[in-house]
């Protein structure tokens, strides 16, 4: 397994864990309804740190498309080397650390935290062309 195609799979373990911390939140919250009911009307129910790990989720989730797109590039064009195993590595601490960041209202750091994700992958994308 390539560096990249390993820090994909970390990725996933990351977005695991963002899915739970979201979702034992929500119950400590609202109860079991969190987990179990049609979750209609949640917003006035929960805590500020609940809302904001599960918008930390959604970011996530709208980030992690892009790195797979990103993985996916250098694997097939056979660009893999250094530079997009450390950008894919990079991308993956800076995920891990963006759910506290963001969970516990980390400012500036949260906003830093994200820019390094996202030129992470910006960077694999490019090098994917050379």
């Amino acid at each position: 397994m390539t560096p990249e195609l390993a820090a994909l799979a970390a990725t996933a373990f990351v977005h695991l864990v963002a899915v739970m911390w979201s979702q034992r939140a929500l119950e400590a919250d609202v109860g079991r309804e969190g987990n179990t009911g049609t979750r209609e009307n949640l917003e006035q129910r929960i805590s500020e740190r609940t809302q904001r790990l599960r918008r930390a989720l959604g970011n996530h989730v709208e980030n992690t498309g892009l790195f797979v797109i990103a993985v996916v590039l250098v694997q097939f064009t056979g660009s893999n080397g250094w530079l997009t195993a450390t950008a894919a590595w990079v991308f993956v601490a800076a995920r891990a650390l963006y759910l506290p960041a963001y969970a516990f209202g980390w400012v500036p750091w949260r906003s830093l935290i994200f820019t390094v994700g996202l030129l992470a992958c910006f960077t694999m994308i490019v090098a994917s062309f050379f």
